[in-house]
Formats: structure tokens, C-alpha cells, sequence
């Protein structure tokens, strides 16, 4: 499936700047945290642009489409996990709130993204 290198995407560039800034904002969670909610969160950040590369090498769109609904399902995982460390007191809101905006954009790139890739292609089986 890979006309376009993923690393050409708008939403695989975000995406991976997206993930350095959640292991710098998970580098000062507690250290008690490491193995939890700081594994989890940086898991889920890692797997946006994983699984976008990944459908991005896969021989059919519909095989590309379901890495993409993964990557789609891990932004909203973050999205979980940002509200639990502001509760937590990891975060502050508006930092909290900044990173929501983020995901969201990448969020909403995910789902057109997804969309135009399930859509079967005029003229073809």
C-alpha cells in the first residue's frame, strides 16, 4: 500500500512529535509511576505512529485501514490516561489541555484517514 511513505504523512509527523513530548511531560511523573501509568501512557503514544507505518506497509487498504483504526483507538486511550494523570496531579490542565488539542488533531487526521482508506475504490474488486 505504500504509493507515499509514511514519513511524508502530515498526521505520522505529528504523531511522532507527539510522542517526544509525552516521554519528556512522562519523564518527571513519580517514579513509582515507571511501570504504570508512565509505561502505559508512553505504550499508547508509541503506537500511533507504529501502527500508521505499519498499515502504511500492508498490501490492501482494508488491512491499512484496521492499523490505522489501532492508531485511532490509542490516541483515545491517551486521551484516558491524560484525564487520570490530571486528576492524579501528574499534569496541570492547561498542559492537560494542550496535549488534548494535539490528539485531537491527530485524532481527527486518523479518522479521515480511516474513512477514505474503507471506502472501496471505484473501478476495483
Amino acid at each position: 500500500m505504500d504509493a507515499v511513505s509514511y514519513k511524508d504523512l502530515i498526521v505520522w509527523q505529528l504523531a511522532m512529535d507527539f510522542v517526544a513530548e509525552i516521554y519528556r511531560l512522562t519523564g518527571s511523573f513519580p517514579r513509582d509511576e515507571m511501570y504504570g501509568m508512565t509505561s502505559q501512557i508512553r505504550r499508547a503514544a508509541v503506537s500511533i505512529p507504529a501502527n500508521i507505518a505499519e498499515g502504511n506497509g500492508r498490501a490492501s487498504r482494508r488491512d491499512y485501514a484496521h492499523f490505522v483504526s489501532i492508531a485511532l483507538a490509542s490516541a483515545r486511550e491517551i486521551e484516558t490516561l491524560l484525564l487520570i494523570s490530571r486528576g492524579l496531579g501528574f499534569i496541570s490542565s492547561g498542559h492537560a489541555e494542550e496535549l488534548d488539542s494535539k490528539l485531537d488533531e491527530i485524532a481527527r487526521m486518523l479518522f479521515s484517514m480511516h474513512r477514505k482508506l474503507a471506502t472501496p475504490v471505484v473501478g476495483t474488486n
